[in-house]
Formats: C-alpha cells, sequence, structure tokens
C-alpha cells in the first residue's frame, strides 16, 4: 500500500529551471527492473539525448515510506534535459507500490542490498558511462546511499545527500530499552515496520562506515528540519575527507520551492565539476 510522508517535494514537470551555460536536452523516459534475491525493483530511467552513446548516470535513493515518483523523479526531471541520466526506483517494502515486498521485511541494510543490485546491473546498462555513476540519497534513501558509497568506493564516483537519515539508529535505541523488546512489528513515524527495521541498525555506526568514501560529496540540509535534526548532517560534514556542505536557509525535511531550486542549482554545479 502507498504510504504517505512528510518528505516535501518540489517543482513538477513543466517547471523546470533555466540553467545557465548549460544545453538543454530532450530525454526518454524507460521502464527497467532489477532483482534482488528474487525481488523486483522497479524503476525508470530518464535518459537525454545527448548525441554520445553512453553518459553519466545518477542513481536515486528514497527516502522512508517513499517512492520513486514521490521523492526523487522531480530531480530527475531537472537533472535529466542537462546531460545526465537519472534512475530512479522503489526500495523493496519502501513503500512505493512498483516493486516488491513489505514495509516490515523492509530496513536500511535491506535497502542498501537493493542498492548494490541497482549499481551492479547499471553497470551493464548500454548507455551508462561505468566511470562516472553517482549516487543521490534523500532522507533514509541518503543513509543507505552513503552506506553502498563507501561499500562501492571504486565504482561510485559521486555522492549527492539532502536531508540524510543518519538518526535512525538513535531513534531505534530511544524506542526500545533493549534488543530484547524489538516486536515484530511496530510503527514508525509514518510505516508499519518490522523487527529487521530495528534490528539490523542496533549495533550500526553509520559514521564508521561512511568516511571510507573518500570522494567529493556534496551534503545539503534544512535548518527546519524537525524530522531529521541537522546536527547528524554536521557531524557528517566532519567525517567526510571531501565535501561540500550547505546548509539551506528556512528549509524542512524536503525542499520545496525556493529551497528546491536551491538545491538543484547545488547538484548541478557539483555535477559540473566532472559528470556534466
Amino acid at each position: 500500500m502507498q504510504q504517505t510522508t512528510p518528505e516535501k517535494i518540489g517543482r513538477e514537470k513543466g517547471q523546470g529551471l533555466v540553467i545557465k551555460n548549460l544545453p538543454s536536452y530532450e530525454y526518454i523516459q524507460k521502464e527497467i527492473c532489477v532483482y534482488n534475491k528474487g525481488q523486483k525493483i522497479y524503476g525508470i530511467a530518464y535518459i537525454p539525448d545527448t548525441g554520445r552513446q553512453r553518459i553519466p548516470l545518477i542513481i536515486c535513493a528514497h527516502g522512508l515510506g517513499g517512492s520513486h515518483s514521490t521523492s526523487t523523479a522531480h530531480y530527475a526531471r531537472q537533472l535529466a534535459p542537462c546531460g545526465v541520466a537519472v534512475y530512479c526506483f522503489d526500495f523493496c517494502g519502501g513503500g512505493g507500490t512498483g516493486s516488491d515486498g513489505e514495509t516490515t521485511q523492509m530496513s536500511v541494510m535491506t535497502e542498501v542490498a537493493d542498492l548494490e543490485a541497482v549499481i551492479e546491473a547499471a553497470m551493464q546498462w548500454d548507455f551508462v558511462e561505468t566511470g562516472r555513476i553517482a549516487l543521490l540519497g534523500t532522507s533514509q534513501g541518503g543513509a543507505v546511499a552513503a552506506i553502498a558509497a563507501a561499500r562501492h568506493v571504486q565504482d561510485i564516483a559521486g555522492l549527492i545527500l539532502m536531508y540524510p537519515g543518519f538518526v535512525i539508529s538513535d531513534i531505534v535505541h530511544e524506542m526500545f530499552p533493549c534488543r530484547q523488546e524489538i516486536p515484530d512489528t511496530f510503527p514508525f513515524h509514518w510505516i508499519m515496520a518490522g523487527r529487521p527495521y530495528a534490528d539490523d541498525m542496533w549495533d550500526y555506526d553509520v559514521y564508521k562506515e561512511i568516511g571510507k568514501f573518500k570522494k567529493k560529496v556534496l551534503l545539503l540540509h534544512g535548518n527546519k528540519d524537525t524530522v531529521v535534526p541537522i546536527s547528524y548532517s554536521e557531524r557528517a560534514a566532519a567525517t567526510y575527507e571531501d565535501v561540500e556542505y550547505y546548509v539551506i536557509d528556512g528549509a524542512e525535511h524536503g525542499f520545496t520551492d525556493d529551497a528546491f531550486d536551491e538545491s538543484v542549482r547545488r547538484i548541478v554545479d557539483y555535477l559540473q565539476e566532472g559528470f556534466l
């Protein structure tokens, strides 16, 4: 069942930004399914017609209870015309209706495994320049993307994190006094989660792993975010060796209107350093 999420989204199709000093390409949308341990991962690739056989790719990871359409497609519609392919997909059990799985079987680590399956598949797609694959993650998807990038440094050339959910482990410990008291199912924010969600994060310190990614990271967070406190991104900015960290004034958990415009421009600036 589709779940709602407070991760707000920005402009929709037909309201694209004008990016100065960049060409604007037409693009196609192509449905591509990937499989992880027999479960279908549904996604849509936004592929610009640049005249080149292979082009850079951004793989987008959506937030908790979100989907490719509600959390990341609006970024794809802005970035594909700039000349980079974008793949947006639904995590298994992540909340979207396109992929297999239930939310009660989903965890950050099952989503990491899904993203790893997508990375492996994308390296075989005939339109992808394999040396220039970047990950983009929002909220929980930001934590997932950060972990996957750290585990696949040789394959991932860039990392874009927006209000990443590095708070999850702390929330789990606040909810349950000990590991033995984690129930089989429990309400978590706006979804019904299961024991794997809490169990997988119980002894995990995300900051010990994400710093293994030494390439440049773009990190964006709003200073009005009440879902993921900005202090978690401040710590991430101190953890990464090479990071561009921007606080978006007035932005909440998700970027809309001017904050969305700013995030797109920051992303395009970052991509121009090695992807566009």
